[in-house]
């Protein structure tokens, strides 16, 4: 439109300022959320020779342990869980019938993998694979010990891969000349950690073989069987 002298009029310098900011906040909000969809998208795929998870010690809040983690085998919530294999390295296992029907019920797991692996020099030890949706499906195992009179003490514990280092939760519980060691940890199948998308316990549960330095060694060899490379 022009006015009675011909000319068009412009409007005021700082109209357009209002208009400029918002396509800026705009494309600031489309670049952080392309980078974090990338971010949790790539979690989810399928890496050269593995699967790849987020890893944590605590099922109720993100910790400093928290590591993105690398496994030989598909540990997404599923039916899948039931064929990890019974063959790693030197170690064989046997699924053990679960005994303890009230531990099922209360816990009601959708997937539960529970085995007594061996090696041929005759140590042993137990693999608990536990996947849900519910947060009732997962408690510590300090309940569990504390509960039927074990004296139990707790810290966590780094485990070196072929890259990084995975963080275990671990716990010493002692009974009237009996020694556990257990060391533990959930996946999560991304960074959100959502509970819709489903989480798995990975739990190594060893008898104090001589050491606790060696045994430790023991269940840490173990879990190198199953996990590559671990990163911040």
């Amino acid at each position: 439109m022009s006015d009675s002298s011909g000319t068009t009029p412009t409007l005021p310098q700082h109209t357009h300022r209002p208009v400029v900011v918002i396509l800026l906040l705009l494309v600031a909000l489309g670049v952080v959320a392309a980078s974090y969809g990338r971010d949790v998208w790539q979690s989810r795929q399928t890496a050269t020779g593995g699967y790849t998870y987020v890893a944590d010690i605590d099922r109720w809040r993100r910790t400093s342990r928290e590591r993105k983690v690398v496994a030989r085998y598909d540990f997404s919530l599923g039916p899948q869980l039931a064929d990890l294999p019974l063959s790693v390295g030197e170690w064989e296992g046997a699924d053990v019938p679960q005994s303890n029907i009230e531990v099922l019920i209360l816990l009601q797991p959708e997937e539960y993998v529970y085995r007594r692996y061996r090696r041929a020099d005759g140590k042993y030890l137990w693999l608990s694979v536990i996947g849900s949706r519910q947060a009732k499906s997962f408690h510590s195992p300090q309940i569990c010990y504390d509960a039927d009179g074990w004296q139990t003490d707790v810290s966590s514990e780094p485990v070196k891969l072929e890259e990084g280092s995975l963080y275990v939760f671990r716990l010493e519980a002692v009974k009237q000349g009996w020694e556990h060691i257990v060391l533990y940890f959930y996946l999560y199948p991304n960074s959100l950690r959502s509970a819709d998308d489903g989480t798995v316990l990975f739990k190594v549960t060893a008898p104090l073989s001589g050491s606790l330095e060696e045994t430790l060694a023991l269940q840490k060899s173990f879990i190198r069987q199953f996990f590559i490379r671990a990163t911040p």
